[in-house]
Formats: structure tokens, sequence, C-alpha cells
């Protein structure tokens, strides 16, 4: 499946942590923020939902790009929400929703879905699934919870908490894939590859101490 073309990866989100995510697994994507409405989308399977929005945000970036005849396009799109109590959770609305959430979740479990929609620009195909990991909640006292609403982290993610920041002490353990917790797993970016004929390494850089790009592997 390797192979000789330049494959360029747009990755259509705004999120730092899913580009950190793709970074440190030696893939240098081009960021390109969607700007889809996510109001826009309703339903009552978190799956579906995040799946959606997932393909909404990556059909954007694609009517967006001019690809070059000298290399491979693909726009990866990506949606997470907490499924949590019979309820479908995005990004908090406010403080006081988060700490709302936070009183509720303490304690107990929830399942965080992450929609993944891959799109070959080039040769016009899409590869799509999601990925769920279930996801302990730490019994946090009030006084954790009012000091980690006040740094604002929970307000700026699905389901109001992180596992790669600080949100992570709060936390006892998950099951499945912690990239899906992240917003981006990294399993399922190779499978859906393999769907469009493409192999991951396609998508390494070789990248030298100190972060300096020496050559692309693929």
């Amino acid at each position: 499946m390797s192979t000789s073309v330049a494959v360029r990866l747009v990755l259509a989100s705004q999120s730092p942590a899913r580009r950190k995510l793709l970074q440190a697994a030696g893939i240098e994507p081009d960021v390109l923020v969607s700007g889809v409405d996510e109001s826009q989308v309703v339903s009552d399977q978190a799956e579906d939902l995040c799946l959606e929005l997932a393909r909404l945000k990556a059909q954007a970036v694609r009517d967006r790009l001019r690809p070059s005849p000298d290399e491979r396009t693909l726009v990866l799109g990506c949606d997470s929400v907490l499924a949590f109590d019979g309820e479908i959770l995005g990004k908090p609305d406010d403080a006081a929703d988060a700490t709302r959430r936070w009183q509720r979740m303490r304690g107990r479990s929830g399942v965080l879905h992450t929609g993944h929609c891959l799109l070959d620009v080039t040769h016009e195909s899409r590869a799509e699934a999601v990925a769920s990991t279930t996801v302990h909640f730490a019994d946090i006292s009030d006084d954790e919870i009012a000091a980690y609403v006040a740094t604002g982290e929970p307000l700026a993610v699905a389901g109001a908490f992180t596992i790669d920041g600080l949100g992570g002490a709060f936390l006892t353990g998950i099951e499945g894939d912690p990239g899906t917790v992240v917003g981006l797993s990294l399993p399922l970016l190779r499978r859906l590859l393999a769907e469009v004929e493409l192999s991951i390494v396609d998508l390494w850089t070789k990248i030298a101490p100190g972060g300096q790009e020496i050559e692309h592997l693929g």
C-alpha cells in the first residue's frame, strides 16, 4: 500500500490536542478549521452525532481546497461527544454548566465517542468510523471541581474534561484507546487509511532532535 507520491493530510479541526497527537506519531498535518455550526446537527445517538459532525467538518474543508496534482490530498474530520447517564454531552455552555456536569460525573463512568471521517480528495473516496472509550471519573471534591473549572480547560472540550491535561488527574482509568479521549484514535486512523489503500507510514515525516524536519518517509 505504500506510495511514492507525497501525501498531504489536512486536519479539519482547531484542536491543538489532535494536532499534537498526530505530530507525536510522526505526522505533520496542515490545519484548516471547518467553521461548521455544530448546532445544526441533532441526534439522540452519540455515535451518529459525532460521525455526522466529523463528516460535515471534513466536507467543508474539502470544498475549500485546491489539491495539487503532485500530491495526494486527504482531509480528516473528527468530533467527540460524551455519552453519560442517557445524555449526549459536547462542550459545556459555561462554567456553571461544567460545574454541574462534574458534580454528576464524579465517581461514575461515561463513554467518550469520537467520529472520524477521512476523505481522499484525490481519488474521491471516503472512509469513516467511530471509536469509543469508557472513562471512569474520580470522586473529586467540590473544591477540586471549582479549581478545575476556574482554569477554563473543561469549557473548551467535549464532556468537560481532558485526559492529556489538568483533567487527567481526575480520571481513575479508561477502557479503550486513550487517543479517542484526546480526540483522535491513531489505531482507527490506520484502519481508515488502509480502506483508501494507504499505509500510515506514508504520512510519517522523519524528525531530527529539536524538531527539524529532515525528509518525508512516505
